[in-house]
């Protein structure tokens, strides 16, 4: 087996590892409110100032591993996680949610989001990019799955402290693993990326990671690809990170679920996400990538407008089918998205994409806040479910609208 499997099977546990940082926020806003009195807006802006953070960290992450190695800066981005996450367990004022949670957990995640795993596909991969951009993005569902229950029982049994410590333990646990296994490049081991026909020297390391970031975002948003990737993404991360998985637990708690049932239905997308993202890699490498994402923003969209029906205190069958099929749909917009960013922007195509993924989670933190806003104003979650479906209707044909570029056309758009 070609080394580069064992690379993608490293990455994929370290950002299972990962998604744990990412299952808690949904689970805090009750427990949190309860326990300081503040208001499901202030922890949502402290979850958006997470979630947009995120993504902005994204780019520059993927600057930073050209400039000093994958394995140091996400080896640094787990050392801040566990900081912050320890560090909430002495919070006494929502400030101090805002720097623990928002900030420094905020960057350590950023640190490690989807452009880590374009970076490894990058570079280790020539042939079955989609299918391992898919694999690794399914490594965030399969964390949920695994985590998701486990910190609800936490939070239900013995409070949200002990399950802040174990996201600290979880962080700290995963930074051995990628110091001693993961490589940053093919050369490093002697080998070529898998598909490559030619071996590939290791690049010398790129300086000035801020300014070339900086530098490739100036050349990409002159082009109107560009800003139809950005803002489908920006809705993807609205509907899925920014309102699914901050506020869904809640909603359905509002509806008299019990939180640990809610949470385990939250996991239970994480199943079929796996399954679902899989697939649309190996799609991806088969079919026209545009047409992809609109049919998954249409059918995303088509079930959030029936959600609002289906809420209730128990499980049911029309529940439980939304929830399969809202799963299959989570994150499958990844690597068609990853696919257009690669056919587009060539070599920068990593920070292109952390880029998108910044736009992503921007859209992300926008809902997370709005979302606990319509909460208190409202008394229900209804007016953001149908919002959300309505928007990514908009997406549907936003990814329609993108047109295919050929090297030279592209070579020429960005001169």
């Amino acid at each position: 087996m070609h080394r580069a499997w064992f690379v993608a099977a490293v990455t994929f546990v370290t950002i299972t590892g990962a998604a744990a940082f990412r299952s808690l926020p949904g689970l805090l806003i009750d427990p949190l409110h309860q326990e300081f009195g503040w208001s499901r807006g202030t922890i949502g802006a402290a979850v958006s100032v997470n979630l947009a953070l995120y993504g902005l960290t994204a780019p520059f992450a993927a600057a930073l591993m050209d400039r000093f190695g994958i394995r140091r800066v996400v080896a640094a981005a787990l050392t801040v996680i566990a900081l912050g996450s320890g560090l909430t367990v002495w919070m006494t004022a929502a400030w101090q949610l805002l720097l623990c949670w928002g900030l420094l957990v905020g960057l350590g995640t950023g640190s490690m989001a989807l452009a880590f795993a374009a970076t490894v596909t990058n570079r280790w991969f020539t042939e079955r990019r989609g299918l391992v951009t898919g694999i690794l993005t399914a490594a965030s569902a399969s964390g949920q799955l695994v985590f998701l229950p486990l910190l609800s029982w936490i939070v239900e049994r013995h409070d949200w402290r002990p399950a802040a410590v174990t996201v600290a333990l979880a962080a700290s646990a995963v930074v051995p693993f990628v110091w001693l296994l993961l490589r940053d490049h093919p050369a490093d081991v002697g080998v070529a990326p898998y598909g490559a026909r030619e071996f590939v020297p290791k690049p010398a390391p790129v300086t000035g990671a801020a300014r070339r970031t900086i530098g490739v975002l100036s050349s990409s948003v002159r082009t109107g690809t560009f800003w139809l990737l950005a803002g489908t993404f920006a809705i993807c991360g609205a509907s899925t990170n920014g309102l699914v998985q901050t506020h869904f637990v809640p909603a359905e708690h509002d509806h008299g679920m019990p939180v640990t049932t809610a949470a385990s239905l939250l996991a239970v997308i994480g199943v079929f996400d796996v399954v679902g993202t899989i697939a649309s890699g190996w799609f991806t490498d088969r079919f026209e990538p545009r047409r992809l994402l609109a049919v998954y923003y249409a059918l995303r969209g088509l079930s959030l407008l029936f959600l609002p029906m289906l809420l209730g205190p128990a499980v049911h069958p029309p529940m439980f089918f939304f929830i399969v099929f809202y799963g299959l749909d989570w994150v499958a917009t990844v690597p068609p998205t990853l696919a257009l960013c690669r056919e587009q922007f060539g070599e920068d195509s990593a920070i292109v994409f952390g880029w998108v993924l910044a736009s992503h989670q921007v859209g992300a933190a926008v809902v997370a806040y709005l979302g606990g806003v319509a909460r208190d104003v409202f008394g229900s979650y209804d007016v953001v479910w149908y919002a959300s479906g309505t928007l990514c209707a908009a997406a549907a044909l936003m990814a329609l609208v993108i047109r295919r570029t050929t090297p030279a056309a592209r070579t020429l758009a960005l001169s």
